[in-house]
């Protein structure tokens, strides 16, 4: 037993994983992503039972927010590791005084949890129909400090400081570390809005005197900063979004506001190690950086952050960062840039908690805009924090382990993939680039396939976009360029934590080429979502339409 309460609670039992950020509605508790088995079902009150969860680590600051309103599971119970949740149960306990129970049960119990309506747990007892089950506390012994841990642990450096090593200490033991690491750099996460819950915690921390040790970047944040109020931006939602950023830049990190970090100059190299949250940048640096970065979920960013330390587990260890599953695929001939967000997507769902191999894939010679769209498509169906590509990630080694289990990927997979991401007419109101942050050479790709022919009346055009990327492509002209055919460029934000006014009012359907956003999009947005490559996008904003047919390639 993780976490320890008291309840008597119905059993909501989910087959698959689920992203509380964009699955889960952060008002009520309603399972709101459409591609989920249990899409329509509420979470609140309830115990919530799945393998692992999946997806983003705001989902930690999500269940948080619902722990504060009163709609939080009882109780969250889990077969195989879980970080992001969990941190979000400790958290809502330790500093809000808010109860979720987290068990993680083996194999046979969990089994046969799923199968009963109800469970009680009362002081430490786990009843459900036949199952009675003693849960023993996380052992607290086997982890070994430094004298520095130790200072930091007993208040020598502060409140917040013990509070940050007292949880690092506490995610060490459940994730089965003897002991913790240095990081060189830290990326937050936690800095978007996704409910009032973020501001809550960050206030909180700032008021015991938080401030990070180590360089820190910032996600994309929910406004832009210095121009929400000129946007319209209401201040009901722009004042505490702001307010957020600035709690987090008056505890040291820095305004970079992207979630595609491993676009900036400073890069993190191979074996470096970093603690970085935001699924996709997790995937990103671990996969085809070969730096070192747990998954880190919301508000224990800022916990390493403080202290410069993270449990020595999951993949910062060679043996953790093994491929457990091999993927053959099969790329059908004349493949656009859609078959990325695709196959990530797609080898999401066939590793949703274990480290893929991808085989099949050197031939095409992805670079970092293709590893970025499959690494952040891959994050949104699956809990991993990185795969590999037989031929072009760094650590895929040549040849495949003949112990590996195969599976395979072809045109019949990837077009039933296009299929479930493309749920919309033809008629196009908003293109949405940017999911993650579009690169510099994407914005110069995209402006050449548009032309001189403007965006069509009628039809909002999108690009979110780093500070650093939009400085590089406005000393090029790219950026007057684009703006001059009618197409906005947004800093600061992402599709993740867009809102209106900057989101237009009159958007019905959209089409993007992310992977990401054509996963989360429906819930976060209401809207019908489809995906297509970069120039299908570039044609739709000129045109207004997108073919509902399938690309040739998959016909």
């Amino acid at each position: 037993m993780i976490q320890p309460g008291e309840l008597v609670a119905p059993v909501l039992y989910c087959e698959e994983g689920l992203s509380f950020w964009g699955g889960v509605d952060p008002q009520t508790g309603v399972i709101v992503d459409a591609h989920h088995p249990q899409y329509g079902q509420s979470v609140a009150g309830k115990v919530l039972m799945m393998p692992t969860s999946r997806g983003s680590c705001t989902g930690s600051s999500v269940l948080l927010g619902l722990a504060l309103a009163g709609h939080a599971p009882a109780a969250l119970v889990f077969r195989e590791a879980e970080d992001v949740l969990t941190l979000g149960a400790i958290l809502a306990n330790v500093m809000f005084g808010a109860s979720i129970a987290v068990i993680r049960l083996g194999a046979a119990s969990y089994e046969a949890l799923s199968r009963s309506a109800q469970a009680e747990l009362r002081q430490g007892q786990l009843r459900a129909g036949d199952l009675s089950l003693a849960l023993s506390p996380l052992d607290r012994s086997g982890l070994s400090l430094s004298a520095q841990d130790e200072a930091m642990l007993a208040g020598g450096e502060g409140a917040a400081v013990q509070l940050a090593m007292e949880t690092i200490c506490t995610v060490a033991l459940l994730q089965g570390a003897n002991r913790l690491i240095d990081v060189s750099r830290v990326h937050i996460d936690g800095c978007i809005y996704a409910s009032p819950a973020n501001l809550v915690f960050a206030e909180a921390m700032q008021e015991k005197g938080a401030s990070v040790r180590v360089p820190t970047t910032m996600n994309a944040i929910s406004v832009d900063l210095p121009n929400w109020r000129a946007q319209g931006v209401p201040a009901d939602f722009g004042g505490p979004a702001s307010r957020l950023a600035e709690a987090y830049l008056a505890m040291g990190a820095q305004p970079s506001f992207t979630c595609a970090p491993y676009l900036l100059e400073n890069k993190p190299t191979a074996g470096e190690r970093i603690g970085w949250s935001e699924s996709n940048a997790v995937i990103y640096a671990n996969s085809a950086l070969g730096a070192r970065t747990n998954k880190h979920p919301d508000f224990l960013d800022l916990m390493i952050a403080m202290t410069g330390r993270a449990p020595m587990s999951g993949v910062y260890l060679d043996a953790n960062r093994a491929p457990a599953l091999a993927i053959d695929i099969e790329v059908p001939d004349a493949a656009d840039d859609t078959v990325w967000p695709l196959l990530g997507w797609l080898a999401g769902r066939l590793a949703p908690d274990r480290i893929p191999l991808l085989t099949g894939l050197a031939a095409l010679q992805p670079g970092p805009d293709e590893l970025k769209a499959l690494c952040a498509a891959f994050g949104t169906t699956s809990g991993a924090p990185m795969l590999h590509i037989e031929g072009v990630t760094p650590e895929a080694r040549d040849g495949v382990d003949g112990t590996l289990e195969r599976v395979s990927i072809g045109k019949t997979e990837l077009e039933r993939a296009w299929r479930a991401l493309n749920q919309g007419p033809d008629a196009i109101d908003l293109v949405a680039l940017g999911s993650p942050h579009m690169s510099a050479p994407e914005c110069r790709a995209f402006a050449e396939l548009m032309g001189e022919e403007p965006v069509a009346s009628g039809v909002s055009v999108i690009v979110t976009i780093g500070r650093s990327e939009k400085r590089e492509i406005a000393e090029d002209g790219t950026l007057e360029r684009l703006e001059r055919l009618g197409v906005t460029l947004v800093s600061d934000v992402c599709w993740c934590s867009i809102s209106k006014p900057l989101f237009p009012a009159n958007a019905r359907n959209i089409l993007t080429n992310s992977g990401k956003y054509a996963h989360y999009g429906p819930s976060l947005t209401g809207c019908t979502l489809r995906l297509g490559s970069l120039a299908e996008c570039a044609v739709a904003a000129k045109s207004g339409t997108a073919a509902v047919q399938a690309p040739h390639w998959l016909a």
